[in-house]
C-alpha cells in the first residue's frame, strides 16, 4: 500500500530503499527493506516502510504493507550477475536520500527500527532519535562503493563507530567486510551477527562466540537471506531478550527461504511454526 491516507502505529519500521533488480527475465522487486518487511509480517507484526521508489513496477508483491515512499525519478536499481568466480553487481540508478523528517511521526515510536540501507541511501544520523526502541543494523548499503561505471564492489564505512555505538544489533555478511574488520564492528555493538552464507552464522555477544552451522537446504535462490535472518533475529531478541535464543530462530528461518526465489523466499506464518521446534 503505497503513501496510504491513514497511518496506524507500527511495531517494527524499517528504513531504506526498496530497490528494483534486474533480472535475465525482466525486473523484480528487490532491496533489504523488502525482504525484512515481509519476514516481519509473517511473524506477525505491524510493520512500515520508510523508502524512495520511482515506479517502474507496483509493489503489490508487498501485499498491504504500507509503505510512506519519498518520490524519485528512478528507483535504486541493481543489476547481478553470477560468475563461477562471484557476483557482479553493477548500480544503474539511485533514489533519495531518506532523512528522520520523512519518517511519519506516528511510526517514530516503533518498538523495533532496523535501517537496512542498499546504497548508502541512509543519513548516519537517523540513529540519534529511536532510543526507546531496539535500533537494529544491517549495513551492507553502508559498506559499499562504486565507480562512475555503477560497478559495486566492497568499500569502507567510515560512520562505522558512530551508529553502533546508538545501535543495538547489528547483522552482517562476511560478503560485504571487504578491508573493514568484522573485529572493531563486534568491539562496538552490544550483540553483533555475521553470516557467513552455508557455513552459517557467528553470533558475538558478552565476550563470546558462538558458531551456529547452516541447516542443509536446495539452494535456489540465496538473496535476501541475511535480510531475513535480521528481520527473524532482531523479532525475536526484541520479545526475548536472548541473542542465542534469537539466532537459533533467525537460523532456521534464514536457512529455509534460500529453497525460493524473491520475496516468495519469506517465511509463511505456518512454516514459522513448523520451524520453531527445530530452532529449539
Amino acid at each position: 500500500m503505497l503513501n496510504p491516507p491513514r497511518l496506524e502505529p507500527v511495531d517494527y519500521l524499517v528504513i531504506g530503499h526498496i530497490s528494483l533488480d534486474l533480472i535475465p527475465d525482466g525486473a523484480q522487486i528487490g532491496g533489504s527493506v523488502a525482504y525484512a518487511a515481509c519476514t516481519a509480517q509473517a511473524l506477525g507484526l505491524r510493520v512500515g516502510i520508510v523508502t524512495s521508489w520511482g515506479g517502474e513496477v507496483d509493489l503489490d508483491e508487498l501485499e498491504d504493507i504500507p509503505v510512506v515512499s519519498i518520490p524519485a525519478d528512478h528507483s535504486t536499481t541493481f543489476e547481478n550477475v553470477y560468475t563461477p568466480t562471484g557476483r557482479l553487481q553493477t548500480l544503474h540508478h539511485t533514489a533519495e536520500t531518506l532523512e528522520y523528517f520523512y519518517i511519519p511521526e506516528i511510526w517514530r515510536s516503533a518498538p523495533i527500527v532496523h535501517l537496512a540501507p542498499v546504497a548508502n541511501e541512509l543519513a548516519p544520523d537517523l540513529v540519534r532519535h529511536f532510543d526507546d526502541a531496539l535500533l537494529g543494523v544491517t549495513p551492507q548499503g553502508w559498506m559499499r562503493e562504486w565507480d562512475a561505471e555503477g560497478n559495486v564492489q566492497p568499500g569502507d564505512w567510515p560512520e562505522s563507530e558512530f551508529v553502533l555505538r546508538r545501535a543495538d544489533a547489528l547483522v552482517f555478511s562476511r560478503e560485504d567486510l571487504g578491508s573493514s574488520r568484522a573485529d572493531d564492528f563486534i568491539a562496538t555493538v552490544p550483540t553483533a551477527v555475521m553470516t557467513d552464507s552455508r557455513n552459517g552464522a557467528y553470533l558475538y555477544t558478552q565476550g563470546e562466540e558462538m558458531h551456529f552451522a547452516a541447516p542443509q537446504r536446495e539452494e535456489v535462490d540465496a538473496t535476501g537471506a541475511g535480510d531475513i535472518f535480521a528481520a527473524a533475529f532482531f523479532t525475536r531478541l526484541h520479545a526475548t531478550k536472548d541473542p542465542v535464543d534469537a539466532a537459533e530462530f533467525a537460523n532456521q528461518i534464514a536457512a529455509h527461504s534460500v529453497t525460493r526465489r524473491g520475496l516468495d523466499s519469506a517465511p509463511t506464518q505456518d512454516e514459522i511454526y513448523d520451524l520453531m521446534p527445530k530452532a529449539y
